[in-house]
């Protein structure tokens, strides 16, 4: 029986569009589409809408490796990342592999004929899709709801609480009172960005975040834009931006007090005296075991100095009529509260998933390699860094797969499945992440293992050296014709 495709890519954000242009460009033979359950390109780029949504990571290495990113801002917002990503679907010819409004529910393995069965939504209706290869590029969160905890008494507020997640359209908040629940990289971003037209936005926090302030444009991008052809420049500024962030991690997680106190100091200087620096931008846990915050030019200590934002560094006892009841007894005045209040992690886009019948749980599973899980043939997800940028570990997951279809082909194997031996390896967290979000979703996870190619390397040089030019045959997968 003959697949309905060789190659199926669920999702049309920026993994799904390097996946695409991999496969597209290693092998035009392939019979590939991409499956995206929503109507546009962009995934988390088209989904959040709140104000002033932007990157938290330069986009010179979160852009495509292949293709230069050439706006003079370093740290852009969603509008001009989305461009960057329509415009990147266009160059290559990709948008005419997209299937939208095409939602897959479940994915179910046949090993007599070595192919996936997909059933998908479209328009209303339920149909299949087969496949001899599956790869998963849907992100890490449900794109359905984010984490949205239950406050005492919040029915009582009289005006509206909001969601990042599901911003309603033309909100206005002119001259409101703003209370921004969160200190994630999301409320960072609302704070500043709401304060230019609020009357004054308070962000309440339980504990406080690393944040810190990094030009919002590069002059060192900028003049090598203007002395060498766009190609040569991005990637060398790629490769300076890729050291930089290596040499920064590493310094944090080696030398975390030092690290600590050059942070604070750096938020110290950037709001001047007068400020609870200790209080309110010293966090209990050292640089790097959660995320850091970036704030492009200082904004967000620029909103605090101009008197327009506040922070307030408490519990919430709960929710009144007029804003919110704190712990120590202090009330925080509030028109609109948002609950920046982070994600739902979800693991293989929320897709039941079966082999020969089997229903799979992900927790069951370990990570091969960071993209291939054992015990499921043919699929790969791909899933960014967590102390760099996504789109890094993404374009090499692209560039692997291939690698692996090409090696199948050659040798004329249908399935290729990893198999861990389990009393070989100790069993690991998938993340080490002290994040609330990470933390929430650990027992739905995959989990890792103590050694290669079991562990889960948050290094883009050692997966560099294994994905880009490591075996792809090895012990660990088994390969096999149907």
């Amino acid at each position: 029986m003959s697949n309905d495709y060789d190659v199926v890519i669920v999702g049309a954000g920026i993994s799904g569009i390097s996946a695409a242009y991999h496969l597209r460009k290693s092998m035009p033979h392939k019979r590939i589409c991409i499956l995206e359950g929503r109507e546009a390109i962009g995934g988390t780029w088209d989904l959040f809408r709140y104000p002033g949504i932007r990157s938290d990571s330069d986009m010179y290495t979160l852009g495509f490796q292949f293709r230069p990113w050439t706006h003079p801002k370093a740290i852009a917002d969603a509008p001009a990342i989305l461009e960057y990503l329509n415009e990147t679907a266009d160059v290559f010819d990709l948008r005419k592999l997209i299937q939208f409004q095409t939602k897959v529910t479940q994915a179910r393995w046949n090993s007599g004929r070595s192919a996936w069965t997909l059933n998908v939504q479209r328009n209303g209706n339920d149909e299949k899709v087969t496949t001899q290869f599956l790869f998963l590029c849907t992100g890490y969160y449900n794109y359905e709801a984010g984490y949205r905890p239950e406050f005492k008494d919040e029915k009582k507020f009289a005006g509206q609480i909001v969601h990042p997640q599901h911003w309603p359209e033309n909100l206005n908040y002119d001259g409101k009172k703003v209370v921004v629940i969160g200190s994630g990289a999301t409320a960072i971003t609302i704070v500043p960005e709401m304060a230019k037209r609020a009357e004054r936005v308070t962000m309440v926090q339980r504990s406080p975040t690393y944040i810190v302030a990094m030009p919002g444009e590069s002059k060192f991008a900028h003049f090598m834009h203007r002395n060498l052809p766009d190609m040569v420049a991005y990637r060398l500024v790629r490769l300076v931006k890729i050291l930089l962030q290596r040499f920064s991690f590493w310094y944090c997680r080696t030398f975390p007090e030092k690290a600590k106190q050059k942070i604070i100091e750096g938020a110290r200087e950037a709001l001047g005296p007068g400020f609870e620096v200790d209080k309110h931008f010293t966090p209990p846990y050292n640089p790097w075991e959660q995320r850091m915050c970036l704030a492009p030019d200082g904004d967000f200590f620029q909103a605090l100095k101009s008197g327009k934002a506040d922070v307030v560094t408490d519990h919430i006892e709960g929710f009144d009529k007029k804003g919110i009841r704190l712990v120590s007894g202090e009330h925080v005045d509030a028109d609109i509260i948002v609950t920046a209040t982070g994600l739902n992690l979800q693991f293989l886009g929320g897709m039941d998933i079966y082999v020969d019948r089997k229903k799979i749980k992900a927790h069951d599973t370990y990570n091969y390699k960071g993209l291939m899980f054992s015990g499921i043939p043919n699929l790969a997800q791909s899933f960014g860094y967590t102390n760099a940028s996504w789109t890094l570990k993404c374009d090499l997951t692209s560039a692997y797969v291939c690698r692996l279809i090409a090696h199948m082909d050659k040798h004329n194997y249908t399935a290729a499945c990893p198999q861990v031996d389990a009393g070989s390896v100790d069993e690991e967290p998938l993340l080490d992440f002290s994040s609330g979000y990470v933390q929430r979703a650990l027992t739905e996870l995959p989990k890792q293992g103590s050694v290669r190619p079991w562990k889960l390397h948050q290094n883009y040089l050692l997966d560099l050296a294994m994905l880009g030019y490591g075996s792809v045959d090895d012990e660990a997968i088994s390969f096999s014709r149907s």
